[in-house]
């Protein structure tokens, strides 16, 4: 899925450079992952609040709709596409656990619209078999695999090898959600990996010695570039929000948590 993809408030009471030039949190902030289970139902939150313009990520599993970018159905709870192939191994991993269910039949138009925007096997009776489907909690637990294995996992591991705090990971995640983890669904450079690589290329992640900020700044620069190629994403709501929450140098994504996302105020308070 090229999605289109997910940020905080804390104030630090102040943060001090270590000798290789890379921001040291007070207290276990530096050791904060996206992977404990509060911090991963916060990038839930967030990035359903860009996806989906609600909180509620978990209502999301029977979402589907066109929002005619080129990639055919948006659908499910981080916006798989018909047209991107993780729609597709979604429908493929889901049918593997459960042969006899109501998505199995379309995998053939699936393959076939790959690669396009056309709806051609799919259209309305697909659309409301894929919601029917949603009420299956095998169903869900395979959105929620896909969501792990492509998109999520692979991001925040990146994150942390890149020497990243949480919010850092999180503005990975959010990348790889909407840019996609460089499958050839998109050209290279305007994938996740091809904005970390332009990214590293002019300033050090703060494993390399660099400073995070200066670091995280230079990639969502480069994410910003990407973004603004596509007119179904060039409002910057998503890394206007990240850069927000680092410029409040919420490094843990602790609550309270205010954002504005195409307009719309959030909080993340409890």
């Amino acid at each position: 899925m090229v999605i289109v993809s997910l940020i905080g408030l804390l104030l630090l009471t102040g943060c001090t450079t270590n000798q290789t030039g890379g921001q040291l949190k007070k207290g276990n902030e530096s050791d904060s992952s996206l992977k404990d289970s509060e911090k991963k139902e916060i990038a839930m939150e967030l990035v359903s609040s860009a996806e989906n313009s609600s909180l509620d990520w978990k209502a999301q599993y029977s979402y589907i709709e066109d929002i005619e970018d080129g990639r055919g159905y948006t659908a499910g709870i981080i916006g798989f596409c018909s047209g991107t192939g993780d729609m597709l191994q979604l429908v493929k991993g889901y049918t593997d656990s459960k042969p006899e269910n109501l998505l199995a039949k379309y995998i053939g138009a699936l393959e076939k619209v790959n690669g396009t925007d056309s709806h051609e096997g799919l259209g309305e009776a697909f659309e409301n078999d894929w919601k029917a489907a949603s009420e299956d909690a095998e169903f869900q637990e395979a959105q929620n695999k896909i969501r792990d294995d492509m998109y999520f996992n692979p991001a925040v591991d990146q994150a942390v090898k890149d020497g990243l705090s949480a919010l850092g990971q999180f503005i990975y995640y959010d990348a790889i959600v909407m840019h996609g983890p460089g499958d050839g669904s998109v050209p290279y450079e305007e994938s996740f990996p091809g904005i970390r690589e332009a990214a590293i290329n002019k300033a050090k992640s703060p494993a390399d010695g660099g400073n995070e900020v200066d670091y995280l700044s230079t990639f969502l620069d480069e994410r910003d570039k990407v973004m603004k190629l596509e007119s179904a994403h060039e409002d910057l709501s998503r890394t206007i929000a990240q850069r927000k929450f680092l410029k409040e140098e919420n490094y843990s994504l602790q609550k309270p948590l205010q954002w504005e996302m195409y307009g719309d105020p959030f909080k993340i308070d409890q």
